[in-house]
């Protein structure tokens, strides 16, 4: 479903993001990356969508090269990918429903499956009863499941979650963590997520890799990983014990 092959990303004065990452994400998988701040898990997830174009290498979803594919073409590429952010990024002016229902005006959706497709997707985040509310109103929480609700609104193939729980407290990260593994079975949905939260990983991660200096360094089945004293996960875990 995802595929990084040999993506390298330098920033002005030399700062070298990705230095030659190949990654494979299987339909269906979620997937967790994780490093320390500066490895480079941001880069790294802005490039599967574009957000960041690399400098060399090639980025494929579903099947699709991105890199090779015209302004438009990218365009549409995108609405098959959704995003969610630490921040949660709504909109203050809007509804709950008025954030959900952006994705699929900028799509040119009628009025009539734009209702539609925002009461489907709010009851499956359990926020049916809030639509008519401005974000300021919600929690933490709530306010993620918007964002949820609103990454999903093209119907897209995979999710992409930017340190979607750092800003939660434990009780609301499990909450959403849940709701994210359950849309994954539910739905058929592709997960791609970078954390600095070993714990992330494994609650909800079916597969995981390190990210060193811009080098994955290893990836695998969480488990297995973390079963080997000397894996690189195993000793991020023991570094924040």
């Amino acid at each position: 479903m995802i595929e990084l092959h040999r993506l390298r990303k330098i920033y002005p004065g030399g700062v070298t993001a990705l230095d030659g990452v190949d990654l494979h994400v299987a339909p269906g998988e979620v997937y967790g990356v994780v490093g320390r701040s500066g490895a480079g898990k941001s880069t790294l997830l802005r490039a599967v969508n574009l957000l960041e174009r690399p400098d060399s290498g090639t980025v494929r979803v579903a099947g699709q090269d991105l890199t090779a594919l015209a302004p438009r073409e990218l365009r549409s590429a995108r609405r098959r990918i959704g995003m969610i952010f630490q921040q949660f990024h709504l909109l203050s002016a809007r509804t709950v429903a008025g954030n959900v229902a952006l994705p699929l005006e900028l799509a040119g959706a009628p009025r009539a499956a734009r209702a539609g497709r925002v009461r489907e997707l709010l009851d499956l985040v359990g926020l049916a009863d809030r639509a008519g509310e401005h974000p300021g109103r919600l929690s933490g929480g709530q306010r993620q499941r918007v964002a949820i609700a609103r990454a999903l609104a093209t119907d897209p193939a995979v999710l992409l979650c930017d340190e979607a729980t750092s800003a939660l407290d434990p009780y609301t990260t499990v909450e959403i963590l849940q709701l994210l593994r359950d849309l994954n079975r539910r739905l058929g949905l592709t997960i791609l997520l970078i954390t600095h939260d070993l714990g992330v990983v494994q609650r909800i991660c079916d597969r995981a890799g390190v990210l060193e200096a811009g080098r994955l360094v290893e990836s695998g089945p969480v488990a297995g990983l973390l079963g080997q004293p000397e894996s690189a996960l195993s000793a991020l875990a023991q570094a924040v014990r």
